[in-house]
Protein backbone atom coordinates (compact mmCIF):
# COMPACT_ATOMS: atom_id res chain seq x y z
CA UNK A 1 0.00 0.00 0.00
CA UNK A 2 1.29 3.63 -1.04
CA UNK A 3 2.78 5.19 2.31
CA UNK A 4 0.78 8.48 2.10
CA UNK A 5 -1.70 10.19 4.53
CA UNK A 6 -4.71 7.91 2.14
CA UNK A 7 -3.69 4.88 3.59
CA UNK A 8 -5.22 5.51 7.11
CA UNK A 9 -8.85 5.38 8.73
CA UNK A 10 -10.07 7.48 11.25
CA UNK A 11 -13.67 7.54 13.21
CA UNK A 12 -15.97 10.33 12.79
CA UNK A 13 -18.03 11.98 15.88
CA UNK A 14 -21.13 10.45 14.10
CA UNK A 15 -19.13 7.07 15.21
CA UNK A 16 -18.51 6.06 11.43
CA UNK A 17 -15.55 4.91 10.07
CA UNK A 18 -13.41 6.92 7.31
CA UNK A 19 -10.97 6.33 5.04
CA UNK A 20 -8.67 8.99 4.41
CA UNK A 21 -8.76 8.54 0.74
CA UNK A 22 -12.07 9.19 0.65
CA UNK A 23 -10.13 13.09 0.23
CA UNK A 24 -7.99 12.06 -2.58
CA UNK A 25 -7.84 14.99 -5.17
CA UNK A 26 -8.17 17.64 -1.80
CA UNK A 27 -5.63 19.80 -0.02
CA UNK A 28 -5.75 19.20 3.49
CA UNK A 29 -5.76 20.80 6.25
CA UNK A 30 -5.48 18.14 10.04
CA UNK A 31 -5.91 20.24 12.89
CA UNK A 32 -6.00 18.77 16.66
CA UNK A 33 -8.60 20.52 18.31
CA UNK A 34 -10.49 21.09 21.83
CA UNK A 35 -13.31 23.63 23.01
CA UNK A 36 -11.90 24.35 25.85
CA UNK A 37 -8.77 26.13 24.87
CA UNK A 38 -7.10 29.40 24.93
CA UNK A 39 -6.90 29.02 21.03
CA UNK A 40 -10.35 27.84 20.44
CA UNK A 41 -11.52 30.86 18.81
CA UNK A 42 -9.65 29.43 15.92
CA UNK A 43 -12.60 27.32 15.20
CA UNK A 44 -14.23 30.65 13.76
CA UNK A 45 -11.31 31.02 10.93
CA UNK A 46 -11.10 27.75 10.22
CA UNK A 47 -14.41 27.76 9.07
CA UNK A 48 -14.00 30.55 7.26
CA UNK A 49 -11.18 28.97 5.35
CA UNK A 50 -13.00 26.47 4.83
CA UNK A 51 -15.86 28.01 3.80
CA UNK A 52 -13.92 30.16 1.81
CA UNK A 53 -11.84 27.15 -0.47
CA UNK A 54 -14.09 24.50 0.10
CA UNK A 55 -15.78 24.51 -3.81
CA UNK A 56 -12.43 24.82 -4.94
CA UNK A 57 -11.00 21.31 -2.96
CA UNK A 58 -10.11 22.20 0.90
CA UNK A 59 -11.01 19.84 3.53
CA UNK A 60 -10.34 20.27 7.18
CA UNK A 61 -10.58 17.43 9.35
CA UNK A 62 -10.87 18.33 12.78
CA UNK A 63 -9.42 15.71 15.62
CA UNK A 64 -10.37 16.57 19.34
CA UNK A 65 -7.92 16.47 21.40
CA UNK A 66 -7.79 15.58 25.70
CA UNK A 67 -4.02 15.50 26.47
CA UNK A 68 -2.86 19.35 26.96
CA UNK A 69 -4.21 20.65 30.25
CA UNK A 70 -7.95 18.71 29.99
CA UNK A 71 -9.15 21.20 27.53
CA UNK A 72 -11.21 18.39 25.45
CA UNK A 73 -13.28 17.05 28.42
CA UNK A 74 -16.58 16.21 26.80
CA UNK A 75 -17.73 13.27 25.29
CA UNK A 76 -18.29 13.34 20.79
CA UNK A 77 -21.82 14.25 21.42
CA UNK A 78 -21.00 17.39 23.48
CA UNK A 79 -17.82 18.23 21.18
CA UNK A 80 -20.74 18.00 18.17
CA UNK A 81 -22.62 20.37 19.99
CA UNK A 82 -19.91 22.88 21.39
CA UNK A 83 -18.39 23.30 17.49
CA UNK A 84 -21.23 23.86 15.90
CA UNK A 85 -23.66 25.58 18.29
CA UNK A 86 -20.33 28.19 19.59
CA UNK A 87 -18.61 28.61 15.82
CA UNK A 88 -20.84 26.81 12.73
CA UNK A 89 -17.86 24.54 12.37
CA UNK A 90 -19.00 22.23 9.25
CA UNK A 91 -16.10 20.89 8.58
CA UNK A 92 -15.76 17.17 9.13
CA UNK A 93 -14.68 16.11 12.99
CA UNK A 94 -13.51 13.33 14.11
CA UNK A 95 -13.86 11.39 17.90
CA UNK A 96 -11.29 12.35 20.24
CA UNK A 97 -7.72 10.65 20.00
CA UNK A 98 -4.42 11.34 21.49
CA UNK A 99 -1.98 13.39 19.65
CA UNK A 100 1.25 11.95 21.41
CA UNK A 101 2.46 9.19 23.40
CA UNK A 102 1.59 5.15 22.83
CA UNK A 103 -1.53 5.27 21.75
CA UNK A 104 -1.73 8.43 19.38
CA UNK A 105 -3.31 7.65 16.25
CA UNK A 106 -1.87 6.66 13.90
CA UNK A 107 -2.93 9.45 11.34
CA UNK A 108 -0.46 11.24 13.80
CA UNK A 109 2.41 9.25 14.58
CA UNK A 110 2.70 9.49 10.90
CA UNK A 111 2.38 13.44 10.56
CA UNK A 112 4.83 14.10 13.09
CA UNK A 113 7.34 11.65 11.48
CA UNK A 114 6.80 13.50 8.14
CA UNK A 115 6.57 16.71 9.64
CA UNK A 116 8.81 17.19 12.76
CA UNK A 117 8.13 20.23 14.70
CA UNK A 118 10.88 23.05 15.91
CA UNK A 119 11.45 21.02 19.16
CA UNK A 120 10.85 17.37 18.12
CA UNK A 121 8.02 15.59 16.39
CA UNK A 122 5.82 16.13 19.33
CA UNK A 123 2.36 17.65 19.37
CA UNK A 124 3.24 20.77 21.59
CA UNK A 125 -0.30 21.90 22.11
CA UNK A 126 -4.27 21.99 20.34
CA UNK A 127 -4.36 23.28 17.06
CA UNK A 128 -1.16 22.26 15.39
CA UNK A 129 -1.86 22.12 11.75
CA UNK A 130 -0.59 19.64 9.27
CA UNK A 131 -1.34 20.46 5.42
CA UNK A 132 -1.27 17.87 3.04
CA UNK A 133 -1.33 18.06 -0.87
CA UNK A 134 -3.87 16.41 -3.00
CA UNK A 135 -1.90 13.64 -3.53
CA UNK A 136 -1.51 12.75 -0.14
CA UNK A 137 1.86 14.06 1.11
CA UNK A 138 2.07 16.22 4.16
CA UNK A 139 4.04 19.35 2.55
CA UNK A 140 4.27 21.83 5.68
CA UNK A 141 3.27 22.17 9.86
CA UNK A 142 1.82 24.83 11.36
CA UNK A 143 2.34 25.90 15.33
CA UNK A 144 -0.68 25.89 17.43
CA UNK A 145 -0.40 30.33 17.33
CA UNK A 146 -0.18 30.38 13.83
CA UNK A 147 -3.85 31.90 13.30
CA UNK A 148 -6.01 30.38 9.93
CA UNK A 149 -6.10 33.26 8.02
CA UNK A 150 -2.05 33.00 7.72
CA UNK A 151 -2.50 29.43 6.05
CA UNK A 152 -4.26 31.02 3.42
CA UNK A 153 -1.27 31.43 0.62
CA UNK A 154 -0.04 28.21 1.27
CA UNK A 155 -3.96 26.61 1.03
CA UNK A 156 -4.44 28.68 -2.17
CA UNK A 157 -0.86 28.09 -3.79
CA UNK A 158 -1.76 24.22 -3.21
CA UNK A 159 -5.11 24.50 -4.57
CA UNK A 160 -3.61 26.31 -7.41
CA UNK A 161 -5.83 29.84 -7.74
Amino acid sequence: MENNFYQFKATSLQGKEVAMDSYKGKTVLVVNTASKCGLTPQFEGLEKLYKQYKDKGLVILGFPCNQFANQEPGDEKSIAEGCLLNYGVTFPMFSKIDVNGDNAHPIYKYLKKELGGILGSKIKWNFTKFLIDAEGNPVKRFAPTTKPEKLEGHIAKLLQI
